[in-house]
């Protein structure tokens, strides 16, 4: 496992490969890869953190990240992703601006 420092981390959205990427230094240590169904959403369908970074927090700081930039943006949340989902129901002051998916019938 690779130990990281706060200075080390940095999130970022790569628009081209529709995810956020979460880097510790020059690493990717991670990603949220996300669809646009519409000029209003940003629809969250997977959510991956490398082997050598699990269990240190990394993909709750790169869910954090991206849903304050989609929020700055002024987009609305829709989390297929079940880790996104997850940390939206842990995380009620972005209710707001989530839309649930609707099951499927």
């Amino acid at each position: 496992m690779t130990e990281t420092t706060d200075q080390d981390i940095t999130v970022h959205d790569a628009p081209e490969k529709h995810r956020y990427e979460i880097h510790v230094g020059e690493v990717r240590a991670g990603f949220a890869q996300y669809r646009l169904p519409d000029e209003g959403h940003v629809d969250f369908v997977h959510t991956e953190i490398d082997d050598a970074f699990s269990g240190q927090g990394l993909a709750s700081r790169l869910v954090s990240a991206a849903l304050a930039d989609v929020r700055t943006r002024g987009k609305r949340i829709i989390p297929h992703c079940p880790y996104v989902a997850g940390w939206i129901k842990r995380h009620p002051e972005y209710d707001d601006i989530t839309d649930w998916p609707q099951p499927r019938q």
